[in-house]
């Protein structure tokens, strides 16, 4: 097994909310100055700017994985993440059919900029994207599972926006196996609130909008090699209750 630093949920321009610096070439610099091993991409409800976040990441040595930070029906943020480009956009032509479609407004909501290989902008997204799809939360894991993806509730200790305060509790017929923090120090409290968390595995992201919010390489995950698929492995809960 080996030890690997991480940060699971970063922002790009693609992301209304996310900073105009935020570009895939600017993320993985960041990411490797700050000597982290494994980033993933994730932004509102769209994959579209991974082709060239993984294609940085190749120049710069980094273990770099495609994802999307899904806006439920119930308004709730799951971070989902897939073992090849393939599958990612896939899964983004799949969200997009299901995105409540609102015309962006870049003076009220930001830009939405779509990049290309060469770190440069090639267009904008019309349709906003931090609007909610009209898929379920009990729907999604399905959808994210059968392409071979890992489903994370994200920051369900935050007052917005998140499995808890949206739902105001863990439905019982949940299958996720891994769960999103933002601040580490909510653990112990949660747990005992919520008993469904102790046959989770827990992380905690960034959530970086801005390129100095990415995470400082302090937490790690186990895995088998630096193969996304054995890192999305790694986040499954039933390997950690098949080794206890």
């Amino acid at each position: 097994m080996i030890s690997l630093s991480y940060d699971l949920h970063i922002h790009s321009c693609l992301s209304p909310c996310g900073d105009g610096d935020m570009t895939p070439a600017n993320i993985i610099g960041m990411s490797a100055l700050k000597g982290l091993d494994v980033v993933a991409l994730t932004d509102h409800n769209s994959s579209k700017n991974c082709r060239p976040f993984l294609k940085m990441a190749e120049e710069y040595g980094l273990i770099a994985i495609p994802g999307m930070e899904v806006t439920t029906a119930e308004e709730v943020h799951v971070v989902c993440l897939f073992p090849d480009l393939t599958a990612a956009l896939d899964f983004d032509r799949f969200v997009y059919h299901h995105l409540i479609k609102v015309a962006n407004r870049p003076d009220i909501f930001g830009e939405q900029l779509l990049y290309g290989l060469d770190d440069q902008p090639i267009g904008e997204e019309p349709y906003l994207l931090i609007n909610s799809t009209d898929l379920s939360f009990d729907d999604l894991y399905s959808h994210v599972d059968i392409r071979g993806g890992v489903m994370i509730p994200a920051h369900i200790d935050k007052s917005s926006n998140s499995l808890l305060a949206n739902l105001g509790f863990i439905p019982p017929d949940s299958r996720f196996d891994c769960v999103e923090l933002k601040n580490m120090a909510h653990l112990h409290r949660l747990k005992k609130a919520h008993p469904y968390l102790d046959n989770c595995r827990i992380i905690s992201n960034s959530d970086a909008h801005y390129l100095e919010q990415i995470n400082e390489p302090e937490l790690t995950i186990l895995s088998k090699s630096r193969r996304i698929t054995d890192i999305l492995e790694a986040l499954n809960a039933k390997t950690l209750r098949s080794s206890k």
